[in-house]
């Protein structure tokens, strides 16, 4: 066995950076004998250095991050401090001295992992990030190693953990959007800007890296077509019942029926109660992927936290001090395949679309008039109204976004329409 230590940079010390620090200390003889070598904790850079964090000795403790990553005797750095600047500056500093880098920071690979790579790349060191997506959940790896001679076609699931709760809450209790999300930040599963999450910027980061990963394609941030979930209404998931389905914030990546192009999108849709993803209740994750030879796995656990996140970190960092021993390198970015990231308007989806219409004979009929001129078909319509107001529910066979956007948009302006309720995807069927 390797008698020096590796040495080892944290960027960053807050939930999840203490957390590893912390198992990286109790379980310092296990981490050596799974490495083949001791790590050490050699410095950890923080923006308040004066508060008490337990477990680490004060002298290891540094607001000069890059001072840190420049050592020249650092092998790995991880980056837990997340945000684009000075994460990636940070980064690309740590392999020019000579260290490889584990990740958690889901926006800048989001953003710029093709450009961390070829650094990573460049200089001969890895870079790993399972912690980025899903938390605890072995994902990255099984996609980009075990996966690695299948073609995957699909990869959906919920990413979330805040949304999932809040979208949980409402559909077990009856509560509306803002009750749930309430709960949600009283319980510490919901931030004081919730935005990044409600929204779907976090997803999107996520099915940005997980696209990438599985189609071989560089799929950026932009690249990912998103709606937030904030117009989600107690009515929509009573809607959802009636059709034996619940209401789920999906991140979905998938390939073109003919192979040629790709797509990502985060988005609420309505997916059937019998989908393995329709069981996953409160703050956890899931992703379902479908590949050609393996067939559907489901992947599943706890998407957040300070132990959970770090279980990924320590994993990824096991496996970059396995290959600094062995003086090798892990995979790599691969984007061989550059497949076209299509628009959202080529993807072919359901629609559950409800519609607050006059309550007079016709109205159906000319409805129905607009599904056919943007040809989408119908499969399913209730009506019920009275005292001269209506309410029609139409659900749609798959067609393009494009022409069921362009559906909806007619419909707003028929006279006998006062208004478009709501509109949701229809997934997993």
């Amino acid at each position: 066995m390797r008698t020096r230590p590796l040495k080892v940079a944290l960027l960053g010390c807050g939930v999840v950076g203490s957390e590893v620090a912390r198992i990286m200390t109790t379980h310092a003889d296990d981490l050596t004998a799974r490495i083949g070598a001791p790590v050490e904790l050699a410095g950890v850079a923080v923006r308040r250095p004066d508060r008490v964090r337990e477990g680490i000795a004060p002298e290891l403790v540094t607001t000069d991050a890059t001072a840190l990553v420049k050592r020249g005797d650092i092998d790995v750095v991880v980056e837990v401090i997340g945000g684009i600047e000075p994460a990636r500056t940070l980064i690309t500093t740590a392999f020019e001295h000579g260290a490889s880098v584990v990740s958690a920071n889901k926006a800048l690979l989001a953003q710029d992992g093709a450009a961390l790579h070829a650094a990573a790349e460049e200089h001969g060191k890895d870079l790993y990030y399972e912690a980025a997506v899903a938390g605890a959940i072995p994902l990255i790896r099984p996609l980009r190693e075990s996966l690695a001679g299948d073609k995957i076609n699909r990869v959906m699931g919920i990413v979330n953990g805040t949304t999932n709760f809040i979208l949980d809450k409402m559909d077990s209790t009856g509560a509306g959007y803002q009750e749930a999300l309430d709960e949600a930040t009283a319980l510490g599963y919901a931030e004081a800007d919730p935005t990044a999450d409600v929204e779907g910027f976090d997803a999107a980061a996520k099915a940005a890296i997980l696209a990438g990963i599985a189609f071989h394609t560089r799929v950026r941030l932009d690249d990912v077509y998103r709606e937030g979930m904030t117009e989600v209404t107690a009515a929509d998931f009573a809607s959802a019942k009636e059709m034996g389905c619940t209401i789920k914030l999906l991140a979905i990546c998938e390939r073109a029926e003919d192979g040629a192009s790709v797509t990502a999108r985060v988005h609420p849709a309505m997916i059937p109660l019998s989908h393995p993803l329709a069981s996953v209740r409160g703050a956890y994750n899931a992703v379902f992927v479908e590949s050609d030879a393996a067939g559907q796995l489901m992947f599943y656990g706890p998407g957040a936290g300070g132990s959970p996140t770090a279980s990924a970190v320590l994993g990824d960092l096991v496996a970059v001090c396995r290959n600094r021993i062995g003086g090798a390198t892990g995979p790599g970015e691969s984007a061989y395949a550059a497949l076209p990231v299509s628009p959202m308007g080529d993807v072919v989806t359901r629609y559950h679309i409800s519609l607050d219409v006059a309550d007079k004979p016709g109205v159906l009929a000319q409805v129905a008039t607009v599904f056919a001129e943007h040809g989408v078909s119908i499969d399913t319509v209730r009506q019920s109204g009275k005292d001269g107001e209506a309410s029609l529910v139409v659900v749609t066979h798959r067609a393009s976004d494009a022409a069921l956007t362009g559906t909806v948009e007619a419909l707003r302006n028929l006279d006998t329409v006062r208004g478009v309720a709501s509109i949701m995807r229809v997934e997993g069927e």
